[in-house]
């Protein structure tokens, strides 16, 4: 009897032991993959926060060499009372510049817009010790004040002078850290040589050895942006998934073969939902309106994809563009929402010659092969002219090769079509890429509309790059309007066109056209209400 308890025991047991041992390799399998996987996601996160504080630098210095430039083309500079009020006004009217001084070629100051900023100077650094950007470029230093550090700015005049903007640059200018982080960790801006020129950290400091670092360089200035947190910090930030991840891998280790068939399943599965979408027709084109901030008129559109089911049931763009841009799907879902926008939308765009359609174009799909020819096809059998389409290029991947892109804008645009840079300030391009694709339009991202009510930082930079705009002949539109308030604000610093739910969300085809004819006679509404008040 106990030898036969012993035989049925046994296999148990070595099930038992093999379920163990499945379980060990599968439970150690899972913490290593949920580890990784959650410190690779910290790791792109805090490099893409060191970009943010690297761009936003890049955007102060080009505020600074446009002020310059500015001052420049309204004639020489010099110490006479009528120049340097004439100065006065220029620093007043941009809160970033805190002076502007006349120096020698060497870097002596011979005069200040406002002198009295001279004696908050701690040190004045010599032209040796300034950093050149390029061969002609402006060259920038660090300033060191009673009261922190500004950013030189330095562009010569002639052989012998050289004007200097002096930029305040405010440690909120940083404050992008998540709130777990905020006070285990710090933002700095360097030139260079090693010299600070912009932090924010918590206001006890920070006295933690071995910080873990995350940086950025610039590539058209001296500038060196870096991220530091607390090891212990990272420990607890963003971990969410550990636990899920575990449960997942004990799953696996307990029913491996079953898992391992629906996970080959679960992997083909979404790519294969989506070729049957695009065979299905399911792509559809939804809109929402660009207004203009002031009169609230409707110049246009941006077209948007939703997954439409069968069933009338609406997957969500974040559920299946990114795993569509991945696998080269997109192209196929752009073309498809295009041909449906351009022939629901070709009786109003008809009939209104400047209403114009914009619709989102991967920088992949911008330099594929044959992308120009097939899209004047599109629209040519559209009926509509390509003057009233704006190509919105997306930056959740960066351009492979940018003197490609900029050939087809420029080919795009003699065209007629016009180009929009979308996610300014938070995505992959600089200004100065901007500059080189030759496009018409820039979209200020919504991270800076969120706040821009509330953060004098934002309201800085969106201020910035309206007037780099100008300066460039671009157009500027803000995306993620909510309120009010948020449009007064993009009105005070100079923006004239946007789009977001303060008017409308995206709509389909029949709702946004039943939209637009409300809207216009809401509008004509309120204009008979002015003209009568006038007439009283």
């Amino acid at each position: 009897m106990v030898r036969a308890s012993m035989k049925l025991r046994r296999p148990f047991l070595t099930k038992l032991a093999m379920v163990a041992v499945s379980l060990a390799v599968f439970a150690t399998g899972g913490h290593f993959i949920a580890t990784g996987a959650i410190n690779r996601q910290q790791t792109r996160q805090l490099e893409e926060l060191a970009n943010i504080a690297l761009r936003r630098s890049e955007v102060a210095v080009d505020f600074g060499v446009a002020t310059l430039d500015d001052v420049m083309r309204r004639g020489p500079m010099n110490c006479n009372s009528a120049s340097l009020q004439a100065v006065r006004l220029q620093v007043y009217q941009r809160s970033a510049v805190k002076d502007i001084r006349l120096v020698t070629r060497e870097g002596s100051v011979i005069c200040s817009a406002y002198s009295e900023t001279l004696e908050f100077d701690n040190e004045w650094v010599k032209r040796t010790d300034m950093l050149r950007t390029g061969d002609r470029g402006p060259m920038l230093f660090r300033v060191d004040q009673i009261n922190g550090v500004a950013l030189g700015v330095l562009k010569d005049i002639d052989d012998t002078n050289s004007l200097v903007a002096i930029l305040g640059v405010s440690a909120s200018l940083f404050d992008i850290l998540p709130a777990e982080l905020r006070d285990h960790g710090e933002v700095m801006v360097r030139l260079e040589r090693g010299a600070d020129i912009g932090r924010f950290a918590p206001a006890a400091g920070l006295d933690v050895p071995d910080l873990v670092a995350f940086s950025a360089t610039s590539h058209r200035y001296p500038l060196h942006a870096t991220v530091r947190v607390a090891p212990q910090a990272l420990q607890s930030w963003n971990r969410d998934g550990y636990w899920p991840v575990m449960l997942i891998a004990v799953g696996l280790g307990l029913v491996f073969g079953l898992l391992l068939t629906r996970t080959v399943r679960q992997l083909e599965g979404p790519i294969a939902d989506i070729d049957r979408g695009l065979a299905r027709r399911e792509f559809k084109p939804y809109f929402q309106p660009t207004f203009d901030l002031r009169s609230g008129e409707i110049k246009g559109c941006e077209v948007l994809a939703r997954w439409v089911h069968a069933d009338g049931s609406i997957t969500p763009p974040m559920n299946f563009i990114p795993l569509a841009e991945s696998s080269g799907r997109i192209e196929a879902i752009t073309w498809q929402i295009l041909g449906e926008a351009l022939k629901v939308l070709r009786p109003r765009m008809t009939d209104d010659k400047y209403f114009k359609m914009s619709i989102n174009i991967t920088p992949r799909h911008l330099v594929s092969e044959g992308f120009v020819d097939r899209l004047r096809s599109e629209v040519r059998d559209g009926g509509v002219a390509a003057r009233q389409i704006v190509l919105e290029v997306t930056e959740r991947e960066a351009f492979a090769d940018l003197e490609k892109a900029a050939t087809i804008v420029e080919e795009l645009r003699e065209y007629g079509f016009r180009v929009a840079m979308d996610d300014v300030g938070v995505g992959h391009s600089g200004l100065s890429q901007i500059k080189r694709l030759g496009v018409n339009t820039m979209k200020i991202d919504k991270f800076f509309v969120d706040t821009i009510a509330q953060d004098g930082p934002a309201a800085t930079i969106v201020e910035m790059l309206v007037r780099l705009a100008a300066k460039l002949k671009m157009t500027v539109i803000a995306e993620g309007i909510e309120t009010v308030e948020q449009r007064q604000a993009l009105l005070a610093c100079g923006v004239e066109d946007g789009q977001g739910y303060l008017v409308s969300p995206p709509l389909p085809f029949a709702k946004f056209d039943d939209f637009l004819i409300r809207h216009a006679v809401k509008l004509d509404a309120e204009a008979t209400v002015r003209d009568a008040s006038r007439v009283a």
